[in-house]
């Protein structure tokens, strides 16, 4: 692993880290926060067998460490608002009249941008006679089926806990469609990430 590999990794480590001081809600944070675990455990591993370009690696490790800070605040009360107004008084809630807080929107779209470039080279390093073209279809498919699958994880961990325990897991904030959202904007990001797919390492 290269040193600005690493170095991407041992920032995640101290966002994830930094995070778990004086949790809010420590359970549902630690429900989060397992799918954190899981997820730098197999990008280190995936990158020893299979290594990844810099960039895909890198922003794998940025995806990680705004997952943190959602699963803090349980992503509906991520003060972004209040965060922006600080920095530059800018609000976007009175910008585009929101209603909920679109944090966990982000991380859908950021889903599908960042893993895209890195699925589309595992695709290549499996299948060498592909091409990019048909490594980024795949990668879309894989970002889509993969967000699938955690909505159903999602409703499996909701129906074994209690109904306030359930939203503030979830953060649907009364969306009847926010499954649908989710999975909508994460094939988005993958798509908007062929750019960044297309000039990968092959």
């Amino acid at each position: 692993m290269s040193p600005a590999k690493k170095a991407a990794f041992a920032g995640v480590l101290a966002v994830f880290l930094l995070t778990w001081i004086k949790p809010m809600w420590p359970l549902e944070q630690a429900l989060h926060s397992s799918l954190t675990v899981v997820g730098l455990a197999a990008l280190w591993w995936v990158d020893r067998r299979w290594p990844l370009g810099g960039g895909a690696f890198a922003a794998i490790c940025g995806f990680v460490a705004l997952h943190c800070i959602g699963a803090r605040w349980l992503y509906s009360n991520v003060p972004y608002e209040a965060w922006l107004q600080a920095l530059t008084g800018w609000s976007p809630g009175a910008a585009f009249g929101w209603q909920r807080n679109h944090f966990d929107r982000l991380i859908h779209l950021l889903y599908g941008a960042c893993f895209t470039p890195a699925l589309a080279q595992l695709a290549r390093h499996a299948w060498p006679a592909l091409r990019g073209g048909q490594a980024f279809v795949l990668a879309v498919m894989m970002v889509m089926c993969s967000s699938l699958v955690y909505e159903w994880l999602e409703w499996g961990i909701a129906l074994a806990l209690s109904p306030e325990a359930a939203e503030a897991y979830n953060g649907q904030q009364g969306d009847v469609w926010d499954a649908h959202a989710d999975m909508l904007l994460a094939t988005i990001g993958s798509l908007l990430a062929w750019p960044l797919a297309r000039r990968a390492p092959q």
